[in-house]
């Protein structure tokens, strides 16, 4: 059994938190090469930054948004951290935002064990977590008939992919809002969906990576399971980058590094 102890909320500056990072870093390199980052990875990134731009006009964002925690486990206990894309943390409640720029729903089915082991963590501080999903979707199937049309070309993704409102249906946990206004509670994850030309709107094109053309090309790889890292942070990129590596490793590549 897993249990958490002793959160506490740092800053990127925390010293132990970048010696942490530079260890990653540091083992990264030695043991795998870096795959440049995608024109899509480097969206994410930006994507991310256009959001949190928008957020903070309308909720008091936190400095603090890395987590440092005891993980235990089997009576042993190993000092973690994870890092939230954006929290916002009153008296009585924590709000936390994953940002997240996708072509697949199905994205949304790996974010939700994570930010249900973040809420969990953050509970330990504050008895109320909101937690909300800012989801840029980068070309999400619309209808069926989209997806037959994609499992029908010449090189078709190696999985079906799925509709939004199928990971809705199937995952009750999650709520499709379309503001930061519809009251949220503890217990749901809410979804709030912007589409590219809403980042571009926000950002400008002339700032975004927006030619996707080559990295569409790139087969679709497989899910692996999260390796059983000590360091986890979240990514806004897109698939399969928050799939092939742990999160940290995908936001290391996003950057360059």
């Amino acid at each position: 059994m897993i249990t958490y102890a002793r959160p506490r909320l740092i800053t990127e500056d925390d010293k132990r938190y970048r010696a942490y990072v530079d260890g990653f870093k540091l083992q990264r390199k030695n043991n795998k090469a870096i795959r440049p980052p995608r024109q899509r990875d480097l969206f994410g990134g930006e994507a991310e930054a256009a959001l949190r731009g928008w957020l903070a006009p309308q909720v008091a964002l936190d400095e603090r948004r890395i987590i440092e925690y005891e993980e235990r486990r089997n009576k042993r206990a190993s000092v973690k951290y994870r890092e939230v894309d954006a929290l916002s943390v009153d008296e009585r409640e924590i709000w936390a935002f994953e940002f997240k720029a996708s072509r697949t729903a199905s994205a949304l089915r790996r974010a939700v064990g994570q930010l249900q082991e973040t809420r969990q963590i953050l509970k330990l501080l504050r008895h109320s977590v909101r937690v909300t999903i800012m989801l840029v979707d980068t070309g999400i199937p619309a209808s069926a008939a989209a997806i037959d049309a994609l499992m029908a070309a010449d090189r078709p993704p190696p999985r079906r992919p799925e509709l939004l409102s199928e990971v809705l249906e199937a995952l009750p946990i999650l709520r499709l809002v379309d503001s930061l206004d519809v009251p949220g509670d503890s217990e749901t994850i809410d979804v709030l969906r912007f589409s590219v030309d809403d980042i571009i709107a926000l950002a400008g094109a002339e700032n975004l990576h927006l030619d996707w053309a080559d990295d569409d090309e790139e087969p679709e790889e497989e899910a692996a399971p999260r390796p059983a890292s000590s360091l986890y942070a979240s990514s806004g990129g897109d698939e399969p980058s928050d799939d092939d590596d742990n999160p940290l490793a995908a936001a290391l590549r996003k950057a360059g590094l």
